[in-house]
């Protein structure tokens, strides 16, 4: 019998290359696996397509409530966003879908599993970290890295590829942008993108929603609740993780929440440009950051943000399947124990505006907070807090103008 090589399969003209060439180049069996976080009518058709180009078998993983469970929520409680814009959904998504990789090769008994990531993306170092960390005896093979056996450069080799190799499906001489879509996102890079001097073309380019301008001219309110940092419910309607994800979409994308224009750092040392579209993920993780203010004290906040950022380059690079990785989640984990309670707030033309927000667990005190004195605060305190504050700033002072008196 052959060996067999699980492959992450889109049924896009890459993947679909891909499958003879293994077959030629290595022999193998191919058992091509199309991992579903979300992409919606993507996976329309795939079954007939990769039988059609040589694979043995499909399989078509459905793992989206757990990539919505297991690793968004995570991230929004850490408020985790790279480069303070990134809502990292490409590399959220890539942890899980390698881990399912893992799990079918393990069940074929598959000796590699390649994926279709080029040698200049992020994409590489996510999935093969992650197959290194979870499955170290399994071989990856990366055509795009290697020149010496792969030999296609464009669509238009790859085409003429799959058609001496008997595949002739309609694929296009494609001028469009270099998408990546989940439940969370979808991404834009390629075409005018290219030129960071040029404005995008959002009428050619948006997919989940509008832009701000074209978004209703009344506002919409939202209300939503959470418990222990995972969001229960809308406007009163409770729902799975997965469900409110859609719903928010759908809200979002309407009032034209979440486009971003990035120019970001990848983990290979190129700067990129990219436009995400996240409309549910930014009203989610704005929802969740408007409760969170209400019931964290200063340090635990402070310090929660600068752990927020680290689980957020430590996702980015690949890194989830790690002790590191872990430690972090532990430390935002038992930040959320009284992050519940209701959040309101208004979507309008691109923005998400603060309409109210209650918990059990509020640290906010009308009677200190105000401008009246209760029996909590004395005026007079704060002297002797400033004085002592304010200390090394004084002595400082007080020695620079000795140094200067003596000269």
């Amino acid at each position: 019998m052959k060996e067999k090589v699980v492959l992450a399969y889109s049924g896009g003209l890459d993947t679909t290359a891909v499958i003879p060439w293994l077959k030629e180049t290595f022999d193998y069996e191919v058992i091509c696996c199309c991992i579903d976080c979300g992409q919606g009518e993507e996976l329309d058709g795939l079954d007939e397509r990769a039988k059609l180009s040589g694979a043995s078998k499909l399989y078509i993983e459905d793992i989206v409530d757990e990539f919505c469970d297991e690793y968004i929520v995570p991230c929004v409680q850490a408020n985790a966003i790279y480069e303070n814009k990134y809502l990292l959904g490409t590399s959220m998504a890539r942890p899980v879908i390698a881990k399912r990789l893992v799990e079918i090769a393990r069940k074929e008994n598959a000796v590699a599993i390649c994926h279709g990531a080029t040698g200049k993306g992020n994409d590489q170092i996510r999935f093969e970290l992650a197959i290194k960390a979870l499955a170290p005896d399994i071989k990856i093979i990366a055509p795009w890295r290697m020149t010496d056996l792969w030999q296609m450069q464009s669509r238009e080799d790859e085409i003429e590829y799959c058609k001496q190799h008997g595949i002739d499906l309609p694929f296009s001489h494609d001028s469009s942008y270099s998408r990546d879509r989940n439940l969370w996102h979808i991404s834009h890079e390629g075409l005018e993108l290219e030129d960071p001097s040029l404005e995008p073309n959002f009428e050619h380019m948006l997919v989940l929603g509008v832009t701000p301008e074209k978004a209703p001219d009344e506002g919409e309110y939202v209300t939503m609740t959470f418990e222990q940092g995972i969001p229960k419910s809308i406007n009163g309607e409770e729902m799975k993780v997965s469900d409110i994800i859609r719903k928010l979409n759908q809200l979002g994308g309407k009032h034209g929440i979440g486009i971003v224009d990035i120019v970001e750092n990848r983990v290979v040392g190129m700067k990129s440009r990219g436009v995400y579209e996240t409309p549910g993920g930014t009203i989610l993780m704005e929802a969740h950051q408007q409760l969170e203010e209400l019931v964290l004290d200063r340090d635990t906040y402070r310090t929660k943000k600068d752990m927020g950022a680290l689980l957020s380059q430590i996702v980015y690079e690949g890194k989830w399947f790690t002790p590191l990785r872990e430690a972090v989640q532990a430390f935002i984990e038992k930040t959320q124990e009284c992050v519940t309670g209701e959040v309101k707030f208004k979507l309008y033309k691109g923005n998400i505006i603060k309409a109210g927000t209650t918990s059990p667990y509020s640290l906010y005190s009308e009677s200190l907070a105000s401008f009246t004195t209760g029996d909590l605060y004395d005026h007079n305190d704060a002297s002797g807090f400033i004085n002592l504050f304010g200390l090394p700033l004084k002595v400082r002072a007080m020695k620079e103008l000795e140094r200067k008196n003596t000269k």
